[in-house]
């Protein structure tokens, strides 16, 4: 019966449920009886016209038209009809469309119940296009009360498909398959969560007979669909743990003591020798590594991935660093080779601009194991780029890759390579929670010592002149600044400063030859990129003017401002990646975000969180709350995300309990054999089933 296909219901049809599986993915009964109400308003209450607040949500008013008449002509054409309440009470109701098919459906004299939103026009409460029922359909069952309010399209609209004719097919198809819903958790879990009976929430959620039944009906579906994703997440990483053999690096050995005693630059902090310590354990256990590494701007993560890397190459194997960007990639070659360039150790660079007769070479030496460290773009996962015995694998800025790509890089060896995959944009714990639930985590929280944190600062484009003298103050110190925009060309739609009136801006308050200014972009040749990038970097301009595209992969010690211009267009996440670029060196570095005098509530709570703190993790949890799960890091690559009910920003507490009820059944009975668990293993079966790929991540 839940598996039918949508057209069988009564009141679809063909028409109708080839839009409803376009539009809104329904393709059976099942489907929508998940397809849940996005909110619910009141409908219990009724307001008499006098009583009404123009700048309430929505009300409801029983009464009769006392008369409706047509106003205007052809286009101007309207419909305005006089409502009169119980008390007598006055209203104008206004119809712009649809206006010969209202005309007809109206009765006056009949009593109506009308809801909408109301307004005010001419000191004259008024509601335009509202809601309109007979006053004896409105008390027939599953009328009244709490009504459920069901996302829809234009198209849909358009086609009559609106949130009441959704609400109509929920009312056919409930009393056919409520019996036929089978429970999915134990009695004992929903005794301790306080949760309904499976059926019994489904009716309450569509239909709900009160706030507090409703309340207990979202608490109930929403903890299923948590608990089934940590469930299914457990499942994923001990079956690879269980069915994937890792490679087993016994020795850590000269090369890496020799580098870590007397070529390492600098202290390792407490934050990384913990996650050194976490990374060789894995490997050494038999099992696959299959590490999530998170750690902010500047934390030192690529030193941890050359010192990993120096493990493989005392065990015999070569490593493979993969960046998403040419800087990027070039970044991490010249800090690997400097690093190593006293050892006998080869590295070597591989991006879409290395030369055929570079690239015959090393092909070469892949294959006959000279090279040990292999850093990159997606050249690397090309079908001739072959290793002789690839034992680890980094993955840098994981997010910008598919799962298709990440997954050709480690079918390079007959035995998978231990795999990490690091992140500079922290994660929020309740999203790494749902979205990186199959693999481990280590967080580097602690930044070198030494390090000044960046002074940030927020303002507006009318103080413009006082951001440009105190830049010529920093320049005279002999510092170097960024000047980021987010548009390459002017848009008409956006009344942003675009790159190029900003870099005349820039050259006419900083002219030559007392300043040099130089430009990088996305548009231009990898060459013109690099040279202009190269002159900065050994201070021949003291200032760089570019778009995002130095987010990461610069390393400029010398310079401490950013200034990032429209900064009310970036994210939290990529403002934060953006101020990642100064505050290398020993000197105090600032950011100063330029924005128009007009800010939305979030632009202003953005800088407000830029201005109050450098920590990535307490502006990643901003950002969440913000921006929501889809937006961040392109998550929905994993398919993890897709809830219909649950939201891990907001339910952050249900999410935690579900996790906790996960592991505390995996942990004891991993195969869910136990009598009171076979409701689980039934409902898990069919999940896969149903969705073979359901969060899959790396």
């Amino acid at each position: 019966m839940l598996e039918s296909p949508i057209e069988f219901l009564k009141g679809v049809g063909p028409a109708r449920a080839e839009l409803l599986r376009s539009e809104l993915g329904i393709y059976t009964f099942r489907d929508l009886l998940y397809y849940f109400p996005f909110r619910h308003i009141d409908r219990s209450q009724f307001y008499y016209i006098r009583d009404i607040d123009p700048e309430a949500a929505l009300v409801q008013v029983r009464g009769r038209f006392t008369r409706i008449d047509s106003v205007g002509e052809k286009r101007a054409t309207r419909l305005v009809g006089s409502f009169q309440d119980e008390a007598g009470g006055l209203m104008e109701v206004v119809w712009f469309r649809g206006i010969t098919w209202i005309k007809k459906s109206i009765t006056p004299g009949t009593a109506y119940v009308i809801f909408g939103k109301p307004g005010l026009y001419k000191n004259r409460v008024q509601m335009v296009h509202p809601e309109i029922e007979p006053l004896e359909n409105f008390s027939k069952p599953l009328k009244g009360g709490l009504e459920g309010v069901y996302a829809t399209t234009e198209k849909l609209k358009a086609r009559k498909v609106d949130s009441r004719a959704i609400r109509k097919l929920q009312e056919t198809l409930l009393p056919q398959v409520l019996s036929k819903v089978q429970e999915n958790l134990p009695r004992y879990l929903k005794s301790r969560q306080q949760l309904l009976d499976r059926s019994e929430a489904l009716q309450q959620i569509h239909f709900p007979e009160s706030v507090e039944r409703l309340s207990l009906a979202q608490k109930t579906l929403k903890f299923e669909e948590l608990f089934y994703i940590q469930l299914r997440l457990m499942q994923v990483k001990a079956t690879r743990n269980a069915t994937i053999r890792g490679l087993v690096f016994k020795a850590v050995g000269d090369h890496f003591n020799n580098f870590f005693n007397h070529h390492l630059p600098f202290e390792l902090t407490n934050a990384q020798k913990r996650v050194i310590k976490e990374i060789r354990k894995d490997m050494g256990s038999g099992q696959q590594l299959n590490r999530l590494l998170q750690g902010d701007v500047g934390s030192g993560k690529t030193i941890v991935a050359l010192l990993c890397a120096l493990i493989a190459v005392d065990n015999g194997f070569q490593s493979a660093i993969m960046a998403p960007t040419e800087i990027l990639a070039q970044q991490h070659f010249e800090t690997i080779q400097s690093l190593v360039e006293d050892m006998p150790i080869q590295v070597e660079l591989l991006t879409g601009s290395s030369k055929a007769a570079y690239r015959r070479r090393l092909h070469a030496d892949l294959e006959n194991g000279q090279v040990h460290i292999l850093i990159g773009t997606h050249a690397l996962i090309e079908d001739k780029v072959k290793f002789q015995n690839l034992g680890f694998v980094v993955i840098d800025e994981q997010h910008r890759f598919g799962v298709a790509q990440r997954s050709r890089l480690w079918k390079k060896n007959a035995t998978p390579p231990h795999v990490l995959v690091m992140t500079a944009t922290p994660i929020p714990r309740t999203l790494a929670m749902t979205v990186y639930g199959d693999l481990d985590v280590s967080v580097i929280d602690e930044l070198p010592p030494g390090r000044k944190p960046i002074k940030t600062v927020h303002r507006f484009d009318s103080h413009r002149l006082q951001v440009f003298g105190f830049l010529k103050e920093e320049i005279q110190k002999g510092r170097q600044a960024y000047v980021v925009y987010p548009l390459i060309e002017e848009s008409e739609k956006l009344d942003y400063k675009d790159l190029m009136d900003g870099y005349e801006s820039i050259t006419r308050a900083f002219p030559a030859p007392h300043y040099q200014v130089s430009i990088v972009h996305g548009k231009m040749k990898p060459e013109d990129k690099d040279f202009e990038m190269k002159r900065f970097a050994e201070k021949q301009c003291q200032i760089l003017v570019a778009t995002t595209v130095i987010e990461v992969g610069v390393n400029v010690p010398n310079a401490s401002v950013m200034i990032i211009e429209s900064a009310e267009r970036f994210g939290l996440s990529q403002l934060h990646q953006l101020r990642g670029r100064v505050g290398r060196g020993a000197e105090q570095s600032y950011c100063i975000l330029m924005t128009g005098n007009k800010l939305s509530n979030e632009g202003r709570k953005r800088m407000q969180t830029m201005c109050e703190t450098n920590d990535g993790f307490r502006i990643a949890e901003v950002d969440l709350k913000l921006r929501g799960p889809g937006d961040l890091m392109g998550t929905q690559q994993s398919g993890a995300l897709n809830l219909s009910i649950a939201d891990i920003v907001k339910d952050t507490v249900l999410l935690k309990s579900a996790r906790e009820e996960a592991e505390y059944i995996f942990e004891n009975d991993p195969q869910l054999q136990h009598k009171d668990l076979a409701l689980v293993r039934m409902h898990l079966a069919s999940v896969i089933q149903r969705n073979p790929n359901w969060s899959r991540i790396s």
